[in-house]
């Protein structure tokens, strides 16, 4: 718990309860919270969580379809597979390998991904609802003299 009297008495309250929070839910890097948003906020995982969304998908289609979904460069084959691995072991994707030779690989969203999926798209949909706002927003900002 941190000593909240420094702070200005109207913002204590609520930041004594921010602290209860993060004390309860982790504070550490790799604890769920903090570790799930991260992975929310990097250049792949939510387009990777969007695609995957749609159905299970072998690795080279996954790649495929990122790289020209996104507008950024494609995505590597070792950051596609870096980025399937971290959602795994979070259990967000599972990974089906076939007894076929060549064995094949595909990736698909567990029952817990679509739950995460759903609430990305969720805010994905916010972003793009107040897209116009946040563009005059930018603009405001950006004509204001430092």
């Amino acid at each position: 718990m941190i000593d909240v009297a420094e702070f200005p008495a109207p913002l204590r309250t609520g930041l004594a309860a921010l602290a209860d929070d993060m004390a309860t839910h982790g504070t550490r890097r790799d604890d769920p919270t903090r570790a799930v948003m991260a992975l929310l906020g990097d250049r792949w995982t939510a387009l990777i969580l969007q695609v995957l969304a749609i159905g299970e998908w072998r690795h080279a289609d996954l790649r495929r379809a990122a790289s020209r979904l996104s507008s950024e460069q494609a995505i590597s084959q070792r950051v596609l597979t870096m980025k399937l691995r971290t959602l795994e072991r979070e259990g967000f994707v599972a990974r089906k390998v076939t007894a076929d030779i060549p064995p094949r690989v595909s990736y698909r969203l567990t029952p817990l991904g679509e739950e995460l999926a759903g609430q990305a798209r969720g805010l994905i949909d916010w972003v793009n609802q107040r897209s116009e706002t946040i563009q005059a927003e930018r603009a405001a900002f950006d004509s204001t003299p430092v």
